[in-house]
């Protein structure tokens, strides 16, 4: 048995519809990309959704759009994707690091106010696995000290704080990448209630143009095409029941998993389990981990280095020691969770996994 950590689903419907796109000609951006922005926007309540080629380029426009650049900084969690933090490195501006909350593994509030500077720009958050951060605190806190907000989805399209999606409490940048929720291949989408800032990231998507040949402001080429257009409005015909059965899944995990420490749930949040991700004592977790895949069992660490101690940030002279990131990166392990998962190889997963913590533990 070989358990995946995901398995994308694409129905018959969306290939057939891809077919169609291929035989009709028009594979660049056109009406099916069109379709998809609004769709989205629809389904994650707010006015404007803007589709670009990757998750890290909806953060990296979100960025643009605001007119970050050198002199200014962004504050940001240690622990994610190298992206989140890298793109602000490419406007010019210094990505500043606050630890996080130990329950959540989410952007801790009170950290980040701690950071905040005359030069402080922007707050980006990362709904880290799927579950949203404090929203609340953050809203108080971007708009006492004059700040934008954006918020890094990529693990969390259709998640809740307080019954509304994130992605509508600042700029929402998602992404679409293989293994993701929601998948079109590679691609991403930017979510904003503001028309002007929705018109300023439709120019830089796409070489500044405001109409075709008429280049306003510096853009460079970050469209979507229609083919992957074509696969996102597939899956969002799915992706409530989708979630659900993530949600279904990090239950049974949630009950039957021994000698593990599972993360806590950000209060009145629905999370969407992007990952379900555990904690395993310090010395253990690697040897748990090879063990699992000698079980067939596919895991993963997200993520393994806080970000200000990569080779390319300590080349930039970042000397941070935030004690909670720095333990959770020893600390965390992914399981398999998907809505393709079945309920044998769920539970194969979970006698596997407490098998081997009663060995590792001397139980």
């Amino acid at each position: 048995m070989k358990i995946p950590m995901a398995r994308p689903l694409i129905d018959e419907e969306t290939r057939q519809a891809v077919l169609e796109v291929l035989a009709s000609g028009r594979l660049a951006q056109g009406p099916r990309v069109l379709e998809f922005e609004e769709r989205f926007a629809e389904w994650n309540e707010v006015p404007f959704a803007i589709a670009v080629s990757s998750g890290t380029a909806a953060l990296l426009l979100a960025l643009m759009a605001l007119g970050v650049g050198p002199g200014d900084e962004v504050i940001t969690t240690p622990l994610t994707f190298a992206a989140t933090a890298n793109v602000v490195l490419f406007v010019g501006a210094r990505p500043v690091f606050a630890d996080i909350d130990p329950m959540t593994l989410n952007l801790d509030p009170e950290a980040v106010e701690r950071r905040i500077t005359a030069r402080t720009r922007a707050i980006l958050l990362v709904h880290l696995y799927g579950n949203p951060c404090e929203m609340e605190a953050f809203q108080e806190l971007t708009e006492r000290y004059g700040l934008a907000l954006i918020e890094d989805a990529a693990h969390a399209p259709g998640a809740l704080y307080q019954g509304k999606p994130v992605g509508s409490f600042g700029i929402g940048c998602f992404s679409f990448y293989a293994t993701k929720n929601i998948t079109t291949g590679e691609g991403g989408m930017i979510t904003t209630s503001d028309p002007r800032l929705a018109r300023r990231l439709r120019m830089l998507r796409d070489h500044g143009q405001s109409a075709k040949y008429v280049h306003e402001i510096l853009g460079l080429n970050f469209r979507m095409t229609e083919l992957q257009a074509t696969i996102g409005i597939g899956q969002l015909i799915h992706i409530d029941s989708w979630n659900a059965r993530r949600r279904a899944l990090a239950a049974i995990y949630d009950a039957r998993l021994r000698g593990v420490d599972k993360l806590a749930i950000t209060p009145r949040s629905t999370p969407v389990y992007h990952l379900y991700t555990i904690r395993v004592p310090a010395g253990l977790r690697d040897v748990l981990r090879q063990r699992l895949e000698e079980a067939g069992i596919e895991t993963g660490v997200h993520y393994p280095i806080p970000l200000y101690r990569q080779p390319l940030y300590q080349r930039l002279g970042y000397n941070d020691s935030l004690p909670v990131a720095e333990r959770a990166t020893q600390e965390v392990l992914s399981l398999p969770i998907h809505p393709a998962l079945r309920e044998e190889e769920i539970l194969y997963v979970i006698e596997t996994v407490n098998t081997l913590m009663d060995e590792l533990m001397g139980g």
